[in-house]
């Protein structure tokens, strides 16, 4: 798995590739999750988002912020994994954890050309929509595929 952890970026190495990324005209689109236990919705919201530009990079929550999201019981799965299997998928190029209760930092950091986000949010609830929108960029929300959620698979196992 050594060979996917070149999309797994931090500090100055996830800046040089934006500034290269940006130099080369590439069009960044960013969006962030939990991603605790990956199934089909995931993967149809991620490759809606994908489409929208040339680089997608993926904030990840941390172990401690998904357990301040969704409780003490949670993540399933740990933040290494949660970021090997997102590295994984061909059209993500770039996962960066952050630990605060929303991405809006590193988003400041990123300052993509579109900032998605999926469900029922409006524009002015997603953490950095104001920032990205101020500096030319778009915000788009996504619909999620339905009958998808690791909290209702994470359900039924506990049912048997």
């Amino acid at each position: 798995m050594e060979f996917l952890k070149h999309k797994i970026l931090e500090g100055t190495a996830l800046q040089e590739k934006i500034q290269s990324w940006k130099a080369g005209g590439k069009r960044i689109v960013f969006t962030n999750g939990c991603f605790d236990l990956l199934h089909a919705g995931h993967l149809a919201y991620l490759s809606e988002a994908a489409d929208l530009g040339d680089v997608l990079i993926v904030g990840l929550n941390s172990d401690n912020s998904v357990q301040c999201l969704k409780g003490p019981s949670r993540p399933v799965n740990d933040e290494r994994t949660r970021a090997l299997l997102l590295a994984s998928m061909f059209f993500i190029d770039a996962v960066v954890s952050f630990s605060e209760e929303t991405p809006l930092a590193l988003i400041k950091s990123i300052m993509p050309d579109v900032l998605v986000k999926g469900g029922d949010y409006e524009i002015s609830q997603i953490a950095g929509s104001k920032e990205v929108l101020e500096n030319g960029g778009q915000v788009k929300i996504l619909s999620f595929l339905p009958g998808y959620s690791s909290s209702s698979i994470i359900e039924k196992i506990k049912k048997g």
